[in-house]
């Protein structure tokens, strides 16, 4: 068994993480890779002890590794999509960073939570994803996104006008700052900020919410993932911009984007004890009240 190591550079991300990881491989007979520029951070930070197999590229990690660690908080573990794509590499996600979502472990829990891993105590929660069609290319083909697909005006532009389209019938037309479609994982992140609901991870349904509408009476609304999404961008400049969860391109006037549900899953592990309702309740402080 493998266990691959993926962390941004960050103070957060201390060299204890891997070296509790390095000696519990040693016990346990399993083998530990560490992203290169991650790894190399640590020794020039001062942990030239610190000896392991490394990778860089999608290609290695997949064809190396059994699991992937995500160390830092939600923006972290969607870069690890970028790395095991449509290989179904389970994924923990270990929380250094904030508010954590998506990275449930609590990284005081780090080493027991490896060990339910190693001991397979855990289930798989396998999240819907979001793939757009067309402008492949234009993402290097990783053209999918775990929370969100964002369209959204220039940093200094005016609004835009998003004519929306599900499975060829017309929605609407959004005049707003741009517009959010998000998946279930996602109706926590950027959606929630600009009035989504919330939902279960295991809600077949797409949430479509614009980015301050200039029309107040435009709302968020649900739709089943199984339709095709088609828009038509225009406004005043000459382009706009298209996210998939962080990752963000320039598009030109006028493009059509289409985008769907993608035939594949991202698999994240779900120890035991866990739950969606529990991460709500600690995240979002639900039921705290001073007077109790």
């Amino acid at each position: 068994m493998t266990i691959a190591v993926y962390a941004r550079n960050t103070k957060e991300n201390f060299p204890h993480y891997p070296e509790q990881l390095l000696e519990l491989a040693a016990k346990e007979n399993f083998k530990v890779i560490i992203y290169k520029p991650y790894l190399e951070f640590l020794i020039n930070s001062g942990a030239e002890h610190l000896t392991a197999d490394t990778f860089t590229t999608s290609e290695e990690l997949i064809a190396k590794a059994d699991y992937v660690i995500s160390l830092g908080g939600d923006g972290t573990l969607l870069e690890t999509l970028e790395f095991v794509r449509r290989s179904g590499i389970p994924v923990l996600g270990v929380n250094t960073g904030r508010l954590g979502f998506l990275a449930t472990v609590y990284k005081e829990d780090f080493s027991n939570a490896i060990q339910q891993v190693i001991k397979e105590k855990y289930t798989l929660d396998k999240r819907e994803l979001i793939v757009l069609e067309n402008h492949a290319a234009e993402f290097n083909n990783v053209n999918y996104a775990l929370n969100e697909f964002t369209i959204h005006k220039k940093e200094s532009g005016a609004m835009i006008h998003v004519d929306t389209y599900v499975d060829g019938v017309f929605l609407n037309s959004y005049f707003a700052d741009g517009l959010i479609v998000s998946t279930p994982t996602g109706s926590t992140a950027y959606s929630l900020s600009c009035g989504g609901p919330i939902m279960l991870p295991d809600s077949d349904n797409f949430i479509i919410t614009p980015i301050a509408p200039h029309n107040l009476n435009v709302r968020p609304i649900v739709i089943s993932n199984h339709k095709i999404l088609s828009f038509k961008v225009s406004g005043r400049s000459d382009s706009f911009n298209v996210a998939l969860d962080s990752r963000s391109k320039t598009v030109a006037q006028q493009s059509e984007l289409i985008i769907r549900k993608a035939d594949f899953r991202f698999n994240l592990i779900n120890l035991e004890g866990q739950h969606f309702f529990e991460t709500l309740r600690n995240k979002l402080l639900w039921g705290l009240d001073k007077r109790m």
